[in-house]
């Protein structure tokens, strides 16, 4: 295999190049349009037919015309709603939008890996479908799926690789069981009677009232779930008033429900059920009126036992090394979740921070950059992942 590694090497300013072009367009989720005619026209260059599914997500399906299962390897496209603050040349172009969770990279090493699996289908057997999804922010797999992606020809098991900041360069993190964490999204309205604020006895106010909610759900973390099964409760908007000296009638509550580990949404020791019951708790202590609407966006996400053996051995296999694969479990959601619920799935974080290359800032910071001596990296564990399973799917 080391004509593959070195065919890899040689793409490597080509993974850069792509990547840096998918950085300087970025694009927010279902609006990824011209990420997907770059996509599709990469591909098509190598002879790829592809389909559109889900309004701009790309699949294309390479098969080896030797009988076998089908492998899927997936990167996502869409950007985030996030001011660049990297003085960079290829900064992002696009006002207020940022890729700064590494899906440009994704993109980029996918693309390229599907050019050198294209340029070796002797060594392996089966097919592989190759899937850039939209809008992995907010649960862009869900549509895919509803769209078919699984099926013609049905997909047998699941790879997906993520860029990590958490971890350094040259080092990955492949866990077997719970990975990611689910992720409830909040809308709550609390409605109080307003006033003026030298005579709150004669008003309702809904701030203190949120102040209170604020406060209270905290205790779900800490007294009301088993310390071994996290969960994160975050408030990211508070909108309430006009005026300093007005109470206002009501004040908008958003944030996110994150868990590892979650029980069914009609149990007592769901987070979310809990935290409903908390809120209108304090609501009517208050004497307020709550209107609370969660929409659930992501669920944990769960590596396959045999799929992550396969990764460590490829990733041993591919960094020449048995001291570079960490076990980590992280809260932060991800909706390949989706895909690993349906078939057996493995997904691995390739780290990537260098403070030579300034590339430690966390993930959804508007400083974000990645070390792009990881990228081939990257390409060889798509690569080899698909031919170590299609050769050896069981």
């Amino acid at each position: 295999m080391d004509s593959i590694k070195n065919q890899i090497k040689n793409l490597e300013q080509e993974v850069i190049d792509l990547r840096r072009d998918f950085h300087m367009y970025p694009e927010l989720g279902f609006q990824e349009f011209k990420s997907a005619e770059k996509v599709e026209a990469y591909l098509q260059n190598l002879g790829f037919k592809t389909k559109r599914v889900a309004k701009t997500g790309v699949v294309a399906l390479l098969d080896s015309g030797k009988p076998g299962h089908c492998l899927m390897l997936r990167a996502d496209m869409d950007a985030l709603p996030v001011t660049e603050e990297n003085q960079i040349s290829y900064k992002s172009r696009n006002e207020g939008i940022m890729h700064a969770c590494g899906h440009d990279a994704h993109m980029a090493m996918l693309l390229v890996a599907a050019k050198v699996l294209a340029d070796n289908t002797t060594f392996f057997k089966g097919k592989i479908k190759f899937i850039f999804q939209p809008n992995e922010e907010v649960a862009g797999a869900v549509k895919m799926i509803e769209e078919g992606v699984l099926e013609n020809p049905k997909v047998d098991a699941a790879a997906g690789i993520h860029i990590w900041s958490l971890i350094p360069s040259g080092r990955l993190s492949i866990t077997p069981g719970v990975v990611m964490g689910g992720l409830d999204v909040f809308k709550m309205r609390i409605k109080g009677r307003g006033g003026h604020t030298g005579y709150p006895y004669e008003a309702i106010d809904p701030v203190i009232t949120a102040a209170s909610i604020i406060q209270s759900v905290q205790i779900i973390q800490t007294r009301e779930m088993d310390a071994q099964k996290p969960v994160i409760i975050m408030f990211g908007k508070i909108n309430a008033g006009k005026k300093a000296n007005i109470i206002p009638e009501e004040v908008l509550l958003e944030g996110t429900i994150r868990f590892l580990h979650a029980a069914p949404p009609d149990s007592e020791n769901n987070p979310t059920k809990k935290f409903i019951r908390i809120c209108k708790s304090v609501c009517e202590t208050h004497q307020c009126t709550c209107d609370i609407k969660i929409e659930h966006e992501n669920i944990p996400l769960i590596n396959d036992d045999n799929m992550v053996t396969l990764a460590k051995d490829t990733a041993v296999e591919v960094f020449d090394s048995t001291d570079i694969i960490d076990h980590a479990r992280y809260i932060a959601g991800e909706d390949f979740s989706e895909f690993s619920t349906k078939v057996p799935g493995v997904f691995i974080f390739l780290g990537c921070a260098n403070p030579e290359k300034q590339s430690t800032f966390p993930h959804h910071n508007p400083k974000f950059n990645i070390d792009e001596d990881v990228l081939t990296k990257g390409v060889e564990l798509h690569v080899k992942t698909a031919f170590n399973y299609l050769n050896n799917p069981n």
